[in-house]
């Protein structure tokens, strides 16, 4: 049985320095029944560039050790760290045995609310990056059921169906929240004031952040060419037009996706991220969006299309009842009936 390892002073004063820090990696080792801080990097780069380059130097095959890696997403307490256990199997047992039993302590040491991801090693393959993503592939899988298990869940799944509504789905379905960079947020409020009538944005997938693109005054007959033809993006324009007699502006957001040119991941952040956005933009910004389009080609956006969509055309129809037509030729053979009074008649 191991006794709980003692942090050090400076370990400690170091761990709270670089939650919200530029520092990028921590190496955390144990010395003389401590924890000592082993090695550190500033960041250089966006964090999948910096990884391997940082991490794989500060693996020792023979010793274990703790490593704390900053990630560029961020929750409510600041920036989310991946938290890595590193246990060589060429180390010794006891050295093995006693991270294993501080692990807790370091974690806690640190703060478990930063750490979005825990990892385990004993080879380089499993703790790079490409061992990274597939950690993070196999903890949004499912996990794997018992027999029993997957019975009972899919009656769950049957009982619930019937619950399911339009309200239940948007309370479930509520996607991807990345953050809007200042400049964005600058641009959403200009445009919210009308002293600008058009906002570009992109996603910055490695930053997962929701940046600006360009801010620049655009009429209608513009829009087409400010669509890229070969990356997503998110367009906010105001729609200034006359409708029966009276001049109305419109905000009109426009998801455009051209075709798949993109990337499998570009499409599913851009997708999972465009109703939270929607919904940020109208609460924060008091913006009324009139028209949600989502569109491949920036071609599609003429005057025509865009004044239909906001205005669609009324179709009302109504079919009046065709009765029945008669058999034709004679009409049958007259029955006797008996009407009120018990009086015969023909019909």
């Amino acid at each position: 049985m191991f006794l709980a390892l003692v942090v050090t002073p400076e370990l400690r004063e170091f761990l709270v320095q670089v939650r919200s820090g530029t520092v990028r990696i921590v190496k955390v080792c144990i010395r003389d029944e401590q924890l000592v801080l082993g090695a550190y990097r500033e960041a250089e780069k966006s964090w999948d560039q910096d990884y391997d380059h940082f991490l794989l130097p500060m693996l020792d095959e023979q010793e274990p050790c703790y490593i704390l890696y900053r990630l560029d997403s961020h929750n409510a307490l600041g920036f989310e760290w991946l938290f890595i256990s590193w246990s060589p199997d060429h180390s010794p047992v006891k050295e093995k045995m006693m991270y294993a039993a501080t692990r807790a302590t370091v974690k806690k040491e640190f703060g478990g609310g930063h750490v979005k991801y825990e990892m385990f090693g004993t080879v380089q393959e499993e703790v790079c990056l490409s061992g990274y993503w597939h950690h993070v592939s196999s903890c949004s899988g499912p996990a794997p059921l018992t027999l029993a298990e997957r019975e009972l869940q899919r009656i769950k799944i049957s009982e619930v169906k019937a619950e399911i509504s339009v309200e239940s789905k948007h309370q479930t379905l509520q996607g991807l929240a990345f953050p809007l960079k200042d400049t964005a947020r600058r641009a959403l409020q200009e445009l919210s004031q009308k002293r600008i009538n058009y906002i570009q944005l992109r996603l910055d997938v490695e930053k997962e952040t929701i940046e600006l693109v360009h801010s620049q005054q655009t009429e209608t007959q513009d829009l087409p060419y400010r669509v890229p033809k070969d990356t997503p993006r998110y367009h906010f324009f105001l729609y200034k037009h006359s409708h029966e007699g009276e001049y109305l502006e419109s905000v009109v957001f426009i998801y455009s996706m051209p075709g798949y040119s993109c990337s499998i991941k570009e499409r599913m952040l851009y997708s999972s991220c465009k109703s939270r956005l929607l919904e940020d933009v109208e609460r924060e910004y008091h913006l009324q969006v009139v028209k949600k389009l989502e569109i491949d080609d920036g071609d599609e956006l003429t005057e025509e299309f865009l004044y239909d969509e906001v205005h669609p055309k009324q179709y009302a129809f109504k079919q009046a009842f065709a009765k029945p037509r008669g058999p034709a030729g004679k009409r049958g053979h007259k029955r006797l009936i008996k009407g009120p009074g018990g009086d015969v008649q023909d019909s």
